[in-house]
């Protein structure tokens, strides 16, 4: 953090409210509300809400007692229709929105603060860490490449992220919040906000230094199945109809300069299976992918040694691969069908 902007953080005052939108959490709030609560009793954010989207546990009962503002969503509502209930009734000119299984670290709120001294940013947000508390591969996995594209993606960004973000409240409310309409589960609702934020004109900023730990433990299944039908297909089909394909965190032209050389190396290992390609042309193929993707390749070995990044280059060649697909169905079906109306 630089110096000057530092003590402009320490000097302008922010009116934050932090929301929280959980259903059935109890076991990620007990860890993840604590540290907020601290930063309130610190007076570096005027309230903690949670709104508990009609939890069949003692998510509210729990979220009460440790002392954070308990609103009641009245129904299943979904995590962006509640963040929109809970922004009408927030006290704070701030809207810090944090996902029940993030926990933020004591310097969060620091971070977040040096993001809004410019008076044209509306929104800031920030990075997972890179030390997830799930062992399994997946956690580790999809965790390190999130924290590996926040930070490296571009200092003004073109998109917002919910899992750890806040926007003035008068900024939200202008764009007119979430889109719940559009996205009646999670999908990518911040994504698309950004877009709205920016086409406003407004300025996003992203922290990578505002980090936090993610608590979630990622299946096969549910990974595949959010990481194409409520990530790729729906972020294809928001820039095919209103953006275009920015340049920026994991959709770069790099990234996809990468996401062809996976595919050629998908079509290179089917040629050998056919006998139509020597081992060794593969070879030299896996040999450049691992090239293009040395640094996220250092990571996975600096964090987790050899084995883990031979692993994690792997899976996320066929992230590059269900990825692609995902675009390449959108622009077909946008040629043949038309622009497909959203249904995430």
């Amino acid at each position: 953090m630089s110096e000057n902007n530092t003590e402009a953080a320490q000097t302008v005052k922010f009116d934050v409210s932090i929301i929280m939108p959980v259903y059935n959490g109890v076991e990620f709030i007990v860890k993840s509300l604590p540290p907020l609560l601290e930063m309130q009793r610190r007076g570096e954010v005027r309230e903690v809400i949670v709104v508990d989207d009609t939890s069949s546990d003692d998510t509210a009962k729990v979220a009460e007692e440790l002392g954070a503002r308990v609103i009641p969503s009245g129904g299943r509502l979904g995590p962006g229709a509640a963040r929109n209930e809970a922004a009408k009734l927030a006290a704070g000119d701030i809207l810090w929105f944090i996902d029940a299984d993030v926990i933020l670290h004591d310097d969060a709120a620091t971070y977040m603060a040096e993001g809004f001294t410019e008076a044209e940013v509306v929104a800031v947000f920030g990075s997972y860490d890179d030390q997830p508390p799930a062992q399994n591969f997946l956690s580790q996995y999809k965790n390190l490449v999130h924290h590996f594209y926040h930070h490296r993606g571009r200092k003004e960004a073109s998109t917002f992220w919910s899992g750890c973000g806040a926007v003035r409240k008068q900024a939200f409310l202008d764009v007119g919040g979430f889109d719940i309409e559009t996205y009646t589960r999670p999908s990518i609702e911040d994504i698309e906000l950004g877009y709205r934020l920016r086409e406003a004109g407004g300025k996003i900023m992203l922290f990578p230094e505002l980090q936090s730990t993610h608590l979630k433990v990622w299946r096969f299944v549910n990974l595949i199945h959010t990481e194409i039908f409520c990530r790729a297909i729906p972020w294809s089909r928001l820039m095919l109809q209103q953006t275009g394909i920015v340049d920026d965190l994991n959709v770069s032209s790099q990234e996809r300069l990468r996401a062809g050389l996976a595919g050629i190396l998908f079509v290179a290992l089917l040629a050998v299976l056919m006998g139509w390609l020597p081992l060794w042309a593969v070879v030299i193929i896996v040999g450049s992918a691992i090239a293009a993707n040395k640094n996220l390749f250092m990571l996975f070995y600096k964090r987790k040694g050899l084995v883990f990044a031979l692993m994690g280059m792997t899976f996320h060649q066929l992230y590059y691969l269900y990825s692609s697909a995902a675009f390449v169905y959108c622009v077909l079906e946008n040629k043949i069908t038309g622009p497909a109306k959203q249904s995430a």
